[in-house]
């Protein structure tokens, strides 16, 4: 099953962005920041996108001491 089957439209961008950059462990994870910049996306559209990668598993969250930090699970 792809990514496009169980994701929005936005969601499948950020998945995509987030792996171009490399966030794929929790050593090289970006902020949401970064992401909303290379998505090309409006930051809200992001951060829901982050938050349905999350709710489905592909994504996680980890809060740091400035800024949260995303990567990628699959």
């Amino acid at each position: 099953m792809a990514i496009e089957d169980e994701l929005s439209p936005n969601a499948v961008k950020v998945y995509k962005a987030m792996k171009e950059m490399g966030h794929i462990s929790e050593e090289k994870m970006g902020t949401a920041e970064r992401i909303t910049q290379s998505s090309r996306l409006p930051k809200t559209m992001v951060m829901n996108a982050l938050q349905e990668l999350q709710t489905k598993g592909f994504a996680r969250r980890k809060v740091r001491e400035k800024a949260a930090g995303y990567y990628l699970l699959k």
